[in-house]
């Protein structure tokens, strides 16, 4: 299948107005980088700009260049530098400057390092919070493998929230993901998070890369299996030619429908669901911000979660 026209529902509005710029030199005065740039994310545009609020931004840790080669993300590949020691500090004073109350971190693979990165993440977060404690921290991170000892680094560095995406559904994970990740690999990160520490977990999606929607729903089920709490779902959309082609524009109302499954049937205590919808889009404004800004734990928001749906 060759690329398409896009449907109405998937325009986007160009990137504008003072706080982009803003945000945009703030990150080049640094030497940072987002993965809203180099993702080349559809919603750069209205989360820089902060129509709807203050603004938001998820920094990519550990360069610009990923050790792998997943078919649907427009991340460089190969080529991989030195860590940047400077970049954990770096990323606290630009989250200063910007003045973000939520701060999402996410990063490239790094397989080609010993620890795959892990404390280079983990100290980011230290920064982050040594600076201002009441800043909440979300981040994205990589399988690391699989290794327990790397996702443990991260569940030590204490965020607020930890996500893994699994991408797809566990048949097409190749050729969506590269090869060296896999469906049960992901799910064992998530599910070592789950098992070691009280934090939110989160998860996402992409639909129209040919998934069947009882496949879906197994995922859901896998997901709940092992005790995430956040899902989303967004529209694939292909960077390039050369990139995994689309199999199918999602209609907006089957987004609303897997919403409501994920939060009345599976019971997850929130699911963001719709064509534009990325795993970190407008973070700051996301169900788990206001639980974590009530106070409510994990343990509490499972509770009333599991109450409404009757399990």
């Amino acid at each position: 299948m060759s690329q398409t026209r896009k449907p109405d529902w998937l325009k986007m509005r160009p990137p504008s107005g003072r706080r982009f710029a803003e945000i945009k030199r703030t990150l080049r005065d640094r030497d940072l980088h987002t993965v809203c740039e180099e993702a080349n994310c559809p919603n750069l545009g209205e989360c820089w700009s902060g129509r709807d609020g203050p603004g938001t931004a998820t920094f990519m840790l550990m360069g610009d260049r990923c050790s792998r080669g997943c078919n649907f993300c427009d991340v460089k590949t190969g080529g991989m530098e030195p860590l940047d020691g400077d970049e954990p500090a770096n990323v606290a004073e630009a989250v200063a400057e910007i003045g973000l109350d939520y701060v999402v971190l996410t990063s490239v693979d790094r397989d080609d390092l010993p620890d795959q990165g892990s404390a280079h993440f983990a100290r980011t977060i230290r920064e982050i919070k040594e600076r201002d404690p009441s800043i909440l921290v979300e981040v994205l991170i990589p399988d690391f493998r699989g290794d327990p000892e790397c996702v443990d680094r991260i569940v030590d560095a204490r965020p607020d929230v930890i996500a893994h995406n699994v991408e797809t559904v566990e048949r097409l994970q190749w050729p969506v993901r590269d090869r060296r990740a896999n469906y049960e690999q992901s799910l064992s990160v998530l599910e070592r998070v789950d098992e070691t520490a009280s934090i939110y977990t989160k998860t996402s999606l992409m639909l129209g890369v040919g998934e069947y929607d009882h496949e879906v729903y197994q995922t859901m089920g896998d997901l709940r299996e092992v005790g995430v709490d956040v899902l989303t779902f967004g529209q694939y959309l292909q960077p390039s030619r050369r990139h995994l082609e689309v199999s199918e524009f999602v209609h907006p109302d089957k987004f609303d429908t897997w919403r409501d499954v994920g939060e009345e049937e599976f019971g997850f205590l929130y699911c963001a669901s719709g064509p534009l919808v990325r795993s970190s889009y407008k973070a700051g404004e996301l169900f788990v911000d206001a639980l974590l800004r009530e106070g409510r734990s994990v343990e509490e928001a499972r509770a009333v979660a599991r109450a409404e749906t009757g399990d």
